[in-house]
């Protein structure tokens, strides 16, 4: 007799599978769903082929509908945003300002202190060997009727 005899097929007892208790029951508790239901399909051949009824897919609930937002709401948020983001921007301004000023300032002492020290050394400083005083050179003069004959 050939496997692929329609005959046998009719004679032949088709293997109907037992889903088995799960190994650990405490995980069977926590399961939402039953065991799926299990399907022996005989195909023309003469194979064998089981496998789990699937459940067709649902279509997915509508979503409710949202209520609509109030413009006023949203200029309202969008005005705070904006009045928070220019604050911030001014009081950035204002200290980068004050720093800029305590700099010039400082810069304005640290000339002033070596302007001081330039002339502290020039007058406090030694001459280089020189007597001090004022240098003048004198020359006899001689006056013949009234002119100068220097």
């Amino acid at each position: 007799m050939n496997h692929h005899d329609p005959a046998r097929w009719e004679t032949t007892e088709t293997h109907r599978p037992i889903p088995l208790a799960p190994a650990y029951p405490a995980l069977a508790v926590h399961q939402p769903h039953a065991l799926p239901d299990i399907q022996t399909i005989q195909l023309p051949d003469g194979r064998i082929i089981t496998g789990y009824v699937i459940a067709p897919a649902k279509a997915p609930e509508p979503l409710a509908e949202r209520p609509a937002i109030n413009p006023l709401a949203v200029n309202i948020a969008l005005g705070g945003i904006g009045f928070a983001a220019a604050c911030g921007g001014l009081m950035l301004l204002t200290t980068f300002i004050a720093a800029v000023a305590a700099l010039i300032g400082q810069l304005i002492i640290l000339a002033a202190v070596i302007f001081g020290g330039f002339i502290a050394t020039q007058v406090l400083g030694n001459n280089h060997g020189r007597m001090g005083g004022t240098v003048v050179n004198i020359r006899r003069a001689v006056f013949k009727r009234n002119h100068f004959h220097g």
